[in-house]
């Protein structure tokens, strides 16, 4: 963070200070609400949560340096007591980012989030110091945790905006408001809780309806190939820029292929010119993510060439979102089991069908939570599409959802041997070391409450140890 006086600090977010002999003292490290990061010249921000409070490691941290904390009560070490911490800690925020000279670019939508986030981050970064959302951390929390990270040095903030209903973006934008705004898409992730996709839409364009006039600098990037957020470009008054195969838009991608193992290459096009990418990541839906990145850097001046390079050299920074390693045996264990919803878990089968040719292929899958009265045809609409891919085995894992998984995959053309409905994660775990063969491909995906990384890492396992069964 900028440095700021623990007296600025105070005036900022309306507090009070206690215990504090100097409020000149400066706070030059990290805001964390993580005691356990706590360091040299840190603000500690103090949450009550449901089995800790915050307040109970004051000692603690300032023992490990932290120069106050942000506090609900006094606690008896240096402290700036508010009402609300966690406005507090978006009103510091706020402040910080209206202070910086960094250009600030939103992103949002109901799949595929953080890839892109990760994707415009490091395209960006490979212009100049660019700080982002570590992870998923994208809710009223993370956010502004996020934005106190930048320093006089940073050029670029890039933060992922997530929303469980009406109103939230709204909020997020708030708290640090961005010049450049990013829509992936309207999906059925949480469809459940918001009632519709129409809801959905309302919620993810109050991104845009929160940018800068286009005098101003303002500019909305929007997926042309997804007619809910083509329909947000009539919500801003901002430049408006459309990415994806419309012959609307602005920033495009042909003779788009898979590699033989299963990663996109395409010619991107921009209004400045074209370029090849061959990309790192794995799977098809990663082409519409690199145009959203791409889209975003052509709009902060960098060329075609220099965002493809950019592109071809990004990685995945983020855990359990298409991971591939292949163990000493040949078998390649996909880890994808962050999250699912139908449109990811089909991106995600896709991928596999294109990673397994001429090899056998594994879905073990998981329930896609939150999807209301969708779920179950979703479900068997998934166990379909993995029959129609020619998927070798299917692995259904839990309950209710998961047998329609199965169901699915049976109706569709699937019989015993093909597909299985198992009870949990061990079971599956139990199947496939028993069934596994060098060469084989395993894909693995669920919702993040399902816990399905489990079978990745045990497979990893398996492999070091030499346990597979060769057959």
């Amino acid at each position: 963070m900028i440095a700021l006086s623990l007296a600025e600090i105070a005036e900022v977010v309306g507090g009070q200070t206690h215990d504090i002999p100097d409020p000149s003292v400066l706070v030059t490290g990290e805001v964390v609400r993580d005691s356990r990061e706590a360091g040299p010249g840190s603000l500690f921000v103090a949450f009550v949560g449901e089995r800790v409070d915050g307040h109970d490691f004051a000692a603690q941290v300032t023992e490990a340096g932290a120069v106050a904390v942000l506090a609900s009560r006094p606690v008896g070490v240096p402290a700036i007591v508010v009402e609300d911490v966690q406005a507090a800690l978006g009103a510091l925020a706020r402040h910080v980012v209206a202070r910086l000279g960094a250009t600030l670019v939103a992103l949002t939508g109901s799949a595929g989030k953080t890839s892109t986030k990760d994707l415009v981050a490091q395209v960006l970064g490979s212009k100049a110091p660019t700080v982002f959302t570590p992870g998923s951390l994208n809710n009223e929390i993370g956010l502004p945790l996020t934005a106190l990270t930048a320093t006089e040095d940073t050029r670029f903030l890039v933060l992922e905006m997530g929303a469980r209903g009406i109103g939230h973006i709204r909020y997020l934008t708030g708290l640090t408001p961005p010049r450049i705004g990013l829509v992936l898409n309207v999906g059925s992730a949480h469809i459940g809780e918001f009632g519709g996709r129409e809801q959905i839409a309302q919620a993810k364009g109050e991104l845009v309806e929160s940018l800068p006039p286009a005098e101003e600098g303002g500019v909305a990037i929007l997926n042309a190939d997804d007619p809910y957020v083509r329909a947000m470009a009539s919500r801003t008054k901002a430049k408006v820029i459309l990415f994806g195969e419309s012959g609307e838009a602005d920033v495009s991608a042909e003779n788009v292929r898979l590699t033989d193992s299963g990663q996109p290459s395409f010619r991107l096009h921009t209004p400045s010119g074209a370029s090849d990418v061959t990309m790192r990541l794995y799977g098809e839906h990663h082409v519409s993510n690199a145009l959203a990145a791409a889209a975003v850097a052509h709009e902060l001046g960098m060329s075609a060439d220099e965002i493809a390079r950019a592109l071809s050299e990004a990685g995945s920074l983020s855990r359990w979102r298409m991971e591939v390693t292949e163990r000493p045996d040949g078998v390649t264990v996909v880890n994808d089991a962050y999250n699912a919803n139908p449109e990811s878990m089909k991106a995600a089968l896709r991928a596999l069908a294109a990673m397994g040719k001429g090899r056998r292929t594994w879905a073990v899958l998981g329930k896609m939570a939150e999807l209301g009265d969708e779920a179950l045809a979703e479900h068997d609409a998934v166990g379909r599409l993995a029959v129609r891919l020619n998927v070798s085995k299917l692995v259904a894992v839990g309950g209710r959802e998961a047998a329609w998984l199965q169901l699915g995959a049976y109706n569709e053309g699937s019989w015993g041997e093909e597909s299985v409905h198992v009870s949990d994660a061990q079971a599956a775990v139990d199947l496939l070391r028993s069934e596994l063969r060098p060469g084989d491909v395993v894909l693995v995906k669920a919702s993040r409450s399902v816990g399905l990384e489990s079978v990745a890492q045990a497979l990893l396992e398996t492999g070091a140890e030499g346990e597979v069964a060769a057959r």
